[in-house]
């Protein structure tokens, strides 16, 4: 058999037979994706959540993972569909404080296990989601670490349409607070997630070292979004790091030296969990691919 080499030198037809592996999980994951979305009509519109916006979700979580299964990244990628759904809430359905304070309220319900049920669908969605965690073991040690993340999440979703409300010229934050607030990218929450439902005595042994690299990850991905999405965030009314001061220049050399500072912190997890820092390095990777030249979103 004749063997191809690829523009990088490396083994094309293993690569493609890599890259098969990958989508053929991808379709997997966004299956289910859509057979669970089509239990919460009210939280996913055809607009913006169309078809590509499954798929694309449903990749970027099989690339960071290809090694697991469709059944056990679901966690991950249902998760990464509940946050574009309050990102999407939050960000363009809510139009005032109090109601941007009533999706926070549900939500954290949710971490509570005395609550009642929850009303609005995003809290049901999320619902499902932490039944899915709590079925595992480790849901019981960890639920403080998921809670903590969840309100991280929803604290900086809040934060963030604070800032918009208030205008340009009086809400605007400083380019380091924007960074500073990057857990309403919601990565971190997703990841967390993920790790409880399928890490083995390792992962969470280390699940603490992890989630810092994470937030770290986090804010790499934020940048990298917002590199990608300026002109869509002008015309949507969103916020963006370059309507902060700063030119694209700068955004990419902070890009340059976070994911320096991620190296040095992954580390010694290479050593301890080597497929969790995997996973991490994969995260960075595809999105800087990714991000270069496309975003997630549909039209609106």
């Amino acid at each position: 058999m004749m063997r191809g080499t690829g523009p990088d030198g490396g083994d094309a037809l293993q690569d493609a037979v890599e890259a098969g592996k990958i989508c053929a999980l991808a379709a997997d994951c966004q299956r289910d994706l859509q057979e669970w979305a089509a239990s919460y009509p009210e939280l996913f519109p055809a607009r913006p959540f169309d078809g590509r916006l499954f798929g694309t979700v449903a990749l970027a979580n099989a690339f960071g993972a290809p090694w697991e299964s469709a059944d056990r990244l679901k966690i991950a990628t249902r998760a990464s569909l509940w946050v574009f759904a309050a990102d999407w809430i939050v960000d363009y359905t809510a139009k005032t404080r109090a109601e941007v304070e009533a999706v926070t309220r549900d939500c954290m319900a949710v971490a509570d296990p005395r609550a009642a049920a929850p009303a609005i669908p995003l809290a049901r969605a999320l619902a499902d989601l932490r039944d899915e965690l709590a079925a595992t073991p480790a849901f019981g040690f960890h639920r403080p670490l998921w809670r903590d993340q969840l309100q991280r999440y929803l604290t900086a979703m809040s934060r963030e349409w604070g800032w918009k409300a208030a205008g340009r010229e009086d809400g605007a934050p400083t380019f380091e607070e924007y960074l500073d607030n990057a857990d309403n990218f919601g990565s971190s929450l997703v990841n967390v997630s993920h790790w409880i439902y399928t890490g083995d005595s390792r992962t969470l042994d280390h699940l603490g070292e992890l989630w810092k690299v994470s937030e770290q990850v986090q804010r790499i991905l934020r940048l990298l979004n917002d590199l990608a999405s300026y002109e869509r965030d002008v015309s949507w009314g969103d916020l963006n790091a370059l309507m902060l001061d700063v030119d694209r220049a700068t955004v990419t050399d902070r890009i340059t030296a976070l994911v320096a500072e991620c190296r040095v912190l992954l580390g010694p997890l290479r050593e301890s969990c080597p497929r969790d820092a995997l996973y991490l390095e994969r995260q960075i990777g595809y999105s800087t691919g990714f991000y270069g030249l496309t975003d997630y979103w549909g039209p609106r």
